[in-house]
């Protein structure tokens, strides 16, 4: 069987469908942990992990092979890569927006307090350094008092 060719923008868009399986509204793409697409010798999908111990690393990894088989890339390979360590600036602005709607505050390099993302009130506090994931921390809105998440800025 002869395997088509596929080129790197190609393969892109279709790992802009491969949801987070923690924030599942958000997709690979959006966090910005796919660093590079080599197509010369089948496939090889460079990823960066959010961090290192993060246990959807494995998840990810697994529904990127998953989603190119199952449009007939046959060679799949994940390099995953720890330098420069992820950063919460890559995430998209659309990942941003889609956190935002998802009820989580996006992490923003700021001073001044995290904005409830259900009303936009700065009247906010946190309620715990830790969420549901390690990444995250349960904050709680002192306007329309409901508790939300933030994504920590790393």
């Amino acid at each position: 069987m002869v395997e088509t060719a596929f080129n790197s923008e190609q393969i892109f868009e279709w790992l802009s469908e491969v949801a987070d399986p923690e924030i599942p509204v958000l997709t690979i793409t959006d966090l910005g942990i796919v660093r590079d697409i080599d197509c010369s010798d089948g496939v090889c999908v460079s990823l960066t992990p959010t961090y290192s111990g993060c246990p959807a690393t494995e998840v990810i990894e697994a529904s990127v092979v998953a989603a190119l088989e199952d449009r007939g890339v046959s060679d799949v390979r994940i390099r995953r890569v720890l330098s420069p360590p992820w950063t919460t600036d890559w995430i998209s602005e659309e990942g941003r927006n889609k956190l935002r709607i998802y009820g989580i505050a996006p992490p923003e390099r700021r001073e001044r307090p995290i904005a409830c993302p259900r009303c936009d009130s700065e009247q906010t506090e946190r309620v715990s350094e830790f969420g549901s994931t390690a990444c995250k921390a349960a904050y709680r809105c002192c306007e329309c008092r409901e508790p939300f998440e933030y994504f920590k800025c790393l």
